[in-house]
């Protein structure tokens, strides 16, 4: 039975586990967290992606934790309304469609305990070499002892460590966007019910929607500007940074500021994206952000992971052994996919992308050919 160490447990590694052991592997997951990582923005579950789900028996949870957003109003930036919607949201499109909007820790937390019994999680911990052998890899960790794998992929996002180890510094590999965004959590002051807030003024813009029965709001605070240099484990910094840009925007943006300043679960990062030539090194490979990141403005990376993560355990166990194969069946069957997705992001610059783009990009890809492309 091969050994497959996965770094990253967000969506794409537990996804990646339960696929693997599917098809007879034995996977690991290593995850710098101490344990599964709350917080975060909704994410969307979309075309290819709800076929992958329904494979994994997960449809019934899934739809059992969608956000059931009933519209959204967008302000100005006196917090006048100026728009109102009770058929769309832009964080999740069409209301009346078949994708499923759930929050990003719920649908991380129904995969990690799908796997659990049968996948061996290393939180607290992480890849810090990676030596490549004819047979296998040698794996460094920060607190663990040592081991060999069969093979390594690399599921761990944006700023992903096992890429930089195999295939060098991340600047050769991400393109920024134009923007940032600061995410997190707070008391629903707002009283909003299932419903989201946008406002957006020149250059800055956030949106705020309900969550977990109203109780809560998730926050998505944001700002265009080239690439900037801070630190990116100071998280008080990038704070600042946020609010420097926010300071003087109308409406509710004081307590919002106040609140992030509170709130325990803050993330932020550059809109970007991940593009590489290729997406696997020796017994090494690339999953979801960390290979092919489309960028939040895209809707679709969670969909990208899911759809990965399926094909790549399908690739590799339909190679018969040979790990090289079946690094090159993934990237054959997946790089058109990624390249209509990663578009999405940059069709509509400081928009939405068309709703017939998101629609044909959503199932450019279809389980059911793969299957028959296989046979």
């Amino acid at each position: 039975m091969k050994t497959v160490l996965i770094s990253g447990a967000g969506v794409a590694g537990p996804a990646l586990a339960y696929w693997l052991h599917h098809h007879g592997f034995r996977p690991t997951v290593v995850e710098r967290a101490p344990s599964l990582r709350a917080g975060g923005h909704a994410v969307d579950v979309r075309g290819t992606a709800l076929d992958v789900i329904d494979r994994m028996g997960l449809t019934g949870p899934l739809r059992d934790a969608r956000t059931e957003m009933r519209g959204m109003s967008m302000l100005d930036a006196d917090g006048v309304e100026i728009m109102r919607s009770t058929e769309m949201a832009l964080s999740s499109g069409r209301l009346d469609s078949d994708d499923v909007e759930v929050l990003r820790e719920d649908l991380s937390g129904m995969l990690a305990d799908l796997t659990r019994p049968y996948t061996r999680y290393l939180f607290g911990d992480s890849v810090t070499a990676l030596e490549q052998g004819d047979d296998d890899v040698r794996v460094t960790f920060g607190h663990a002892a040592p081991e060999t794998f069969d093979l390594v992929v690399g599921a761990d996002g944006l700023h992903s460590t096992v890429r930089r180890l195999a295939f060098g510094p991340e600047e050769r590999y991400l393109h920024h966007l134009g923007a940032y965004v600061g995410v997190f959590t707070a008391p629903n002051f707002l009283g909003l019910d299932r419903w989201q807030v946008w406002l957006r003024t020149a250059n800055v813009g956030y949106g705020i929607y309900s969550a977990r029965g109203n109780t809560e709001i998730r926050a998505n605070l944001g700002f265009e500007s080239g690439p900037l240099d801070y630190d990116r484990h100071d998280v008080d910094a990038q704070r600042t940074l946020v609010e420097q840009q926010l300071t003087g925007v109308g409406w509710e943006t004081p307590r919002l500021l106040a609140a992030m300043w509170q709130a325990d679960d803050f993330y932020f990062d550059a809109m970007a994206q991940t593009r590489m030539d290729r997406w696997s090194a020796g017994r090494v490979t690339l999953l979801g952000d960390a290979g092919y990141c489309p960028s939040p403005l895209s809707g679709q990376g969670t969909s990208l992971a899911l759809v990965g993560a399926y094909v790549l355990a399908d690739a590799l166990a339909r190679a018969g052994g040979d790990h090289r194969a079946g690094f090159a069946r993934y990237e054959q069957r997946m790089r058109g996919f990624v390249t209509v997705n990663q578009a999405l992001a940059t069709e509509n610059p400081g928009g939405p992308p068309s709703e017939e783009s998101a629609e044909a990009a959503k199932s450019a890809i279809a389980l059911d050919d793969l299957d028959a492309l296989a046979e």
